[in-house]
């Protein structure tokens, strides 16, 4: 991995120490430069899980991609800056209220000295910082967070305060898997017609005060609890997306 370009890339001049400040300032650059994206999924463009390939489209492209490419390729640069990293297996909460399959969703886990924590830079509108496995609410842009644990073993859960509840984004394993397991889900949500990445067009990014969202017939801005909301046409989208995420496909 070209570790210079790829912190170039989300605007980092250097890392020197691999502690919890550095892991938080990394995050918040990534989610800052590198957007959520399916493009591919809707121009037709297959995607797999080799880490050369991914790297060559997120770094050198300078594109973006979903969770499998973008907690992947974060994953390995946490690596070689002196990181302990696992890839985990999550299982994201259905609009029933159900979860998703095993390998539905791919996030990180980060092994400090003191605890273990919660890194997830391909999760859309999602925390922003570290979150220990120990418990204890953060408070975010979007909204406070914590993680619980769950009655099976090694299972968890990352929840999201809705109003006065305490509600699960999805449920997550402290098993270390392998990139190519994730393979066959992330082939699943390319072609299955059930998989809200065909479904919907997305391009968004997080900013300090909010995100920008183009999706298939919307741009949104939101801005410190302000949303503006504009209608656009599917034909305008590349245009749009090159202004505003300075990114060409």
């Amino acid at each position: 991995m070209d570790i210079t370009t790829y912190l170039a890339r989300i605007g980092v001049s250097r890392v020197s120490t691999p502690d919890l400040p550095t892991l938080s300032r990394l995050i918040q650059h990534h989610l800052y430069t590198v957007p959520f994206e399916n493009i591919d999924i809707h121009e037709g463009k297959p995607i797999h899980l080799h880490a050369e390939t991914i790297e060559e489209k997120i770094i050198h492209q300078r594109r973006g991609g979903f969770c499998y490419e973008l907690n992947s390729v974060f994953a390995t640069l946490l690596g070689h800056l002196g990181y302990q990293v696992s890839l985990v297996s999550g299982r994201v909460r259905t609009a029933s209220g159900g979860f998703g399959p095993e390998y539905d969703h791919m996030a990180l886990l980060v092994h400090m000295e003191e605890d273990p924590y919660l890194v997830d830079v391909g999760f859309g509108d999602s925390f922003r910082s570290p979150l220990p496995l120990s418990g204890g609410k953060r408070k975010d842009v979007s909204g406070f967070y914590r993680i619980r644990h769950r009655s099976s073993p090694h299972t968890y859960a990352l929840e999201k305060r809705n109003g006065q509840r305490w509600l699960p984004e999805y449920l997550f394993t402290t098993q270390n898997r392998r990139l190519m397991e994730f393979e066959g889900m992330c082939i699943h949500q390319q072609i299955s017609p059930t998989s809200i990445f065909r479904q919907k067009f997305l391009c968004t990014m997080a900013t300090p005060g909010g995100r920008l969202t183009i999706s298939d017939h919307h741009f949104t801005i939101s801005e410190r609890g302000h949303v503006q909301k504009i209608p656009i046409q599917p034909a305008e989208r590349k245009k749009m997306i090159a202004r505003w995420f300075q990114m060409e496909y």
